[in-house]
């Protein structure tokens, strides 16, 4: 069952909305579907029904609430691209990490689920490196982040499970970024990452000319083994 709620944030002072999909029975855990640049779009609400399927909470907030709320972009779009980079470039990414906070305390205060993970895409693969550095979420999994290179000075901050696959041809991602992801954080206790030779930026994507179906089912596999250890 689907609903559109209303997460209180931190302050009190004002509501993330979020898409919800509740499993049939208890939950085994609950899931943190973080968006891309694209808003809660199609996509995104598959992703999280996908998990509800496996028995999971999931719970897909809406990250430019403040800016654009209910913002929902096609990524093939060029025009609507071209909107969601301006998105993502006015985005308070440490106000975000609060919102993301409220979410995890809303899962397991109100929705009454003890164990929680976020797993992000794409700029929401950047918000899943600053969600295991930043809180005390019981896990984290980040598609093709952005950015993480720049951030690897929060390392040490890292205390639970943190996944990351990284293609290797990914076109924002480039050569000497993977490289200093890897130098930084391969021998990191509580970090896994997965290369995918030859694939590009968006290659989980549910639907469109991103995907490559081979290589999502991969990472898909690895992230449902990751998240049945570590959330239930």
């Amino acid at each position: 069952m689907s609903t559109n709620t209303a997460i209180p944030t931190l302050d009190g002072k004002g509501s993330i909305p979020a898409y919800v999909v509740k499993p049939e029975g208890t939950p085994r855990g609950a899931i943190i579907v973080q968006q891309e640049i694209f808003g809660v779009n199609p996509g995104i609400m598959q992703k999280a029904e996908g998990w509800a399927a496996k028995g999971y909470l999931a719970v897909a907030p809406d990250t430019f609430w403040r800016q654009a709320p209910g913002v929902e972009l096609e990524p093939e779009n060029p025009g609507e691209f071209e909107k969601a980079i301006a998105l993502m470039t006015a985005h308070d990414f440490d106000l975000g990490i609060q919102d993301i906070e409220a979410v995890i305390h809303w899962v397991r205060n109100q929705a009454g689920v003890a164990k929680v993970a976020l797993i992000g895409f794409c700029m929401g693969g950047k918000i899943a490196y600053m969600t295991a550095t930043r809180t005390d979420i019981d896990a984290s999994v980040g598609y093709y982040g952005v950015m993480i290179d720049q951030m690897l000075g929060e390392k040490h901050a890292i205390a639970r499970p943190l996944m990351l696959h990284i293609p290797t041809a990914d076109g924002f991602v480039g050569p000497e970024a993977q490289k200093a992801m890897h130098e930084g954080l391969d021998d990191h206790p509580r970090v896994t990452l997965h290369d995918y030779e030859g694939l590009d930026h968006g290659f989980a994507a549910e639907m469109g000319s991103r995907r490559d179906e081979e290589g999502a089912r991969l990472a898909d596999s690895r992230t449902e083994a990751f998240i049945a250890e570590h959330i239930g």
